[in-house]
């Protein structure tokens, strides 16, 4: 890997990439109102097949070679007791992926998906045959203290994300998803959301792995203290990551940003993953067009920073699991909105009157 990539490199790469092929959407809209059905009568199906169209430029393209994308990072402001457990889970359930044996692994086994699971920030050494090493730093520093990064470890994170998605991409990966593991890391995100949206931290804070009232509002005075003390700039969206993030958000933002330079779908999963998009849609406005949001999570602020973005999620389960596995699941149903566009009939083809007022 590149380990010298400097924040004019990051920002020369994403001034490269390219809004969406508007030609595509529309030939896609058209082909969809010729088949057998109400016009826009599929909903979210059509629209999703249209936007696979414009973003890989492909009326349907073949996705059928995805990957998700597993981020892990420690998280220093664990020190302040925001999470319902303790910082060794993170390690032991990087192994837990690479067994196979997570909820991500499972559903992404049924979703025909490959699981990369990448070791950017763990508080550990961790050795195995299936890791990806690209450690950045031993987890963060405690935001509520300071920076939790420094700008330049922020930058290389993304780079990680960057670099990553371009191999895979060279393997035949054609659509990504994101997933991350690193205990506390709802608390960064949300500290994002609210810098970024401008949310009150109550409104960011939720519950992540299942946090107690009291906890709860332990939690929304860290993130409080932490806004405070690293005053991050809203309008500099590597200020806020390298203050207020975690090292595996960094990462998901490049995975985001190298997906929407090679015109992929890249999938979002739960709130780690879209306080990274708002992150990456603040450097780069284009990648937005490159993100489909999988599900809505039971955090409180995931919502809000949806809306901020401009996305509608694909499907509504109540999860809070994390991991990618929001993204994964979504992939079926991305999989039904292309079969539905590729292999129903039109009008023409099967015989049937089409509309009166056509």
């Amino acid at each position: 890997m590149n380990t010298t990539w400097t924040e004019q490199q990051l920002l020369q790469y994403v001034s490269t990439i390219k809004p969406p092929n508007k030609d595509a959407f529309k030939a896609a809209q058209q082909h969809s109102d010729q088949l057998t059905k109400p016009p826009g009568s599929l909903g979210k199906l059509e629209y999703t097949a249209a936007q696979l169209a414009a973003m890989t430029g492909e009326l349907w393209p073949d996705l059928s070679k995805r990957t998700v994308i597993i981020m892990a990072g420690d998280h220093g402001v664990c020190d302040e007791g925001i999470s319902a457990f303790p910082q060794s889970v993170t390690p032991q359930m990087v192994h837990n992926f690479l067994q196979g044996g997570a909820a991500v692994n499972v559903l992404a086994r049924g979703a025909g998906a490959d699981v990369v699971c990448v070791d950017i920030g763990v508080a550990a050494e961790l050795k195995h045959e299936q890791l990806v090493s690209r450690k950045v730093m031993y987890g963060t520093h405690n935001m509520a203290k300071g920076a939790a990064m420094t700008r330049a470890e922020a930058i290389q994170g993304i780079a990680v994300g960057i670099e990553l998605v371009e191999e895979l991409y060279n393997k035949g990966s054609r659509m990504f998803a994101t997933g991350e593991m690193g205990i506390g890391n709802t608390t960064p995100s949300a500290a994002i959301v609210a810098v970024m949206t401008g949310l009150s931290a109550e409104q960011a804070a939720g519950r992540g792995t299942g946090i107690s009232d009291h906890m709860l509002a332990h939690k929304i005075k860290v993130i409080e203290q932490a806004i405070q003390v690293n005053e991050p700039k809203r309008n500099d969206p590597l200020d806020v990551l390298s203050k207020i993030g975690g090292i595996e958000i960094a990462g998901l933002v490049g995975v985001i940003l190298g997906a929407a330079k090679l015109r992929c779908p890249v999938v979002l999963d739960g709130y780690i993953s879209t306080a990274a998009a708002l992150i990456a849609a603040a450097i780069v406005e284009n990648s937005t067009a490159y993100m489909l949001a999988s599900h809505q999570s039971q955090e409180q602020g995931h919502r809000h920073a949806l809306s901020s973005l401009g996305l509608t999620p694909c499907i509504q389960l109540d999860l809070r699991v994390g991991e990618g596995t929001g993204a994964v699941l979504s992939f079926h149903f991305i999989d039904a909105a292309l079969k539905l566009m590729q292999e129903m009939a039109t009008f023409s083809s099967a015989g049937i009157d089409g509309r009166n007022d056509q």
